[in-house]
């Protein structure tokens, strides 16, 4: 098992910063990657950005060049830094990390951060 939590949302301007965190429970360098997910209201929940244990990273069309993720395995922490928001950026963000337990793999989530961005 491992516990998710996420920090860092809140209101911003539109070409404003966010860093978000996810703080895991224990050891993230074991993990087969972990990825930040967003949901806008009446919209399914979308992949943002994934890096995998190797350091390996992709993301989205609507984020790339804007949006950063990367790891500090020594925190166990997944961080996101939101450059040029906008305001279709709004959402409630997830982090999720993936464990290959066996042979199949395990989805843990965060609770979820809120992020605006105003216009």
């Amino acid at each position: 098992q491992v516990q998710l939590v996420e920090s860092g949302g809140g209101l911003v301007q539109a070409g404003g910063s966010l860093r978000l965190s996810c703080a895991a429970s224990r050891s993230i360098s074991r993990l087969n990657a972990m990825s930040w997910y967003r949901q806008a209201p009446g919209k399914q929940r979308e992949l943002v950005t994934r890096i995998t244990s190797g350091g390996a990273t992709n993301y989205a069309d609507s984020v790339k060049g804007r949006f950063t993720i990367s790891r500090d395995n020594a925190k166990n922490t997944v961080y996101l830094q939101m450059n040029s928001l906008k305001a279709e950026d709004t959402a409630v963000y997830y982090c999720n990390a993936v464990e290959r337990v066996i042979t199949s793999f395990v989805n843990y989530w965060g609770q979820g951060t809120q992020v605006t961005v105003s216009s």
